[in-house]
């Protein structure tokens, strides 16, 4: 989706409001921001969760632009230290003032004190947590299914499953039940259902930060149902005057209704690295 300019490398967004969005970022880049999701946009997307690490060329992507733009910040669902972790953000030259938001928001990590602040955990996780293994194997979906520990929420993969969707789709009904008993909601995402407390979303998340920072434009990227929220808030920020470019991170497993929300549809991680670089370049 979208074409390439005869002197340039970056890609022309397919929609009018894409394409202002893209405009404003190159016409000011001192007060426009990028954010991007972690898993599945800078990172592929893999069987184990704990083994997620960004594309190689990602933190060199992100380090060169950083500095040309007001603002840089990853937007995850994972804990916060995690991302930083796995995407191999501290102590990056050109990322001093990098921002991680954690736990779609509830966290934070900034490069410039290499600090997470995060609220009190919800009592409603540590009792779902103590209930979930007689839950799935209730269900009959405990053989194959692995349940990651986010601190303030936790979350069940299927995608190791024999048949990771039947899997999926059958957990929903009794984890959102789970959830509702102890006030959290289920996120889905792709061959994934994590339980949290309600309140946070990544739309949320980038909301506070676009105003943080003053933004005059926003560029954002994701892939998953997760990112849905954050394609609001800049669907608002736009009705709102703030110009924005909504990029897709389009990988092997499709996410219909965030690719036909998008401005822009790149190629996974590589892709999105690559425009990070092209944007970089160009600024």
């Amino acid at each position: 989706m979208g074409s390439h300019t005869e002197s340039t490398s970056l890609p022309t967004p397919a929609t009018p409001a894409g394409r202002a969005g893209l405009d404003a970022i190159l016409a000011e880049p001192a007060r426009a921001v990028i954010a991007i999701d972690f898993d599945g946009t800078l990172a592929p997307i893999v069987p184990d969760p704990e083994q997620a690490r960004a594309h190689p060329g990602a933190v060199e992507a992100l380090a060169a632009l950083a500095p040309k733009v007001a603002a840089v910040a990853v937007v995850t669902g994972r804990p916060a230290g995690v991302a930083v972790r796995y995407g191999g953000f501290a102590g990056v030259p050109g990322l001093e003032h990098l921002v991680v938001l954690g736990h779609y928001g509830a966290e934070r990590w900034d490069a410039v004190t290499g600090t997470v602040s995060a609220p009190a955990p919800d009592p409603g996780v540590a009792a779902v947590r103590a209930e979930l293994p007689g839950v799935l194997d209730g269900v009959g979906a405990w053989h194959g299914t692995w349940i990651e520990e986010k601190g303030s929420a936790v979350a069940v993969h299927t995608r190791r499953a024999a048949d990771p969707q039947a899997a999926f789709d059958a957990l929903r009904a009794p984890l959102a039940a789970l959830a509702a008993r102890h006030g959290l909601i289920v996120e889905p995402g792709r061959l994934v259902l994590e339980l949290r407390p309600p309140g946070m979303d990544k739309g949320v998340a980038l909301l506070d930060w676009v105003r943080e920072t003053d933004a005059t434009a926003i560029l954002y990227a994701g892939d998953d149902l997760g990112d849905l929220p954050a394609y609001a808030a800049v669907d608002k920020l736009r009705t709102d005057g703030t110009p924005g470019l909504l990029v897709c991170s389009s990988g092997s497993e499709q996410v219909p209704e965030l690719r036909e929300r998008a401005d822009l549809v790149v190629q996974g991680p590589r892709g999105v690295v690559a425009l990070l670089s092209e944007l970089a370049a160009h600024l």
